[in-house]
């Protein structure tokens, strides 16, 4: 049985390991344990047993918008349904904060869309994200992820 929780510190080296081959691809920015610890309780995971199979986060950029990000499932438990379940409480999370929009950069358009996102402009998204994260990123600034949204 799948069970989501909040992360802890404790479970930043599992995170890593599992997100490991996806950053080095280049699909998930890379987050030092640093700035993982200080976001911790943005994060959702998915826990077989003990064992972390998925997360993600929701990262809040402005006080109606907030980012869907690090999303990742082991490669073993994608298309169960993990990845839409760890989005699925993300979104609670952003309702029950108030915000009325959420986005996510991916290279999942399909993914999102199914959830009820929206392909957006790049140009939709506020500038300090960019600013803040695309510019870590490997194929900055020639990204080729897709921008989604959804209106809460």
């Amino acid at each position: 049985m799948i069970k989501l929780s909040k992360a802890k510190p404790a479970d930043i080296k599992a995170m890593q390991t599992l997100v490991a081959p996806q950053v080095e691809a280049g699909i998930i920015l890379p987050r030092s344990d640093d700035e993982v610890a200080q976001n911790i309780r943005s994060y959702i995971l998915a826990k077989s047993g003990e064992q972390i199979i998925g997360f993600g986060a929701l990262h809040i950029i402005a006080p109606d918008l907030a980012e869907i990000r690090s999303l990742i499932v082991a490669p073993s438990e994608q298309k169960s349904g993990i990845g839409a379940k760890i989005v699925s409480e993300l979104i609670a999370e952003a309702r029950e904060l108030g915000l009325t929009r959420v986005i996510a950069l991916t290279y999942a358009q399909g993914f999102f869309e199914k959830l009820g996102f929206k392909l957006i402009e790049k140009s939709q998204i506020p500038s300090q994200k960019i600013w803040s994260d695309c510019v870590k990123c490997k194929h900055f600034p020639i990204c080729d992820e897709k921008a989604l949204m959804l209106w809460l």
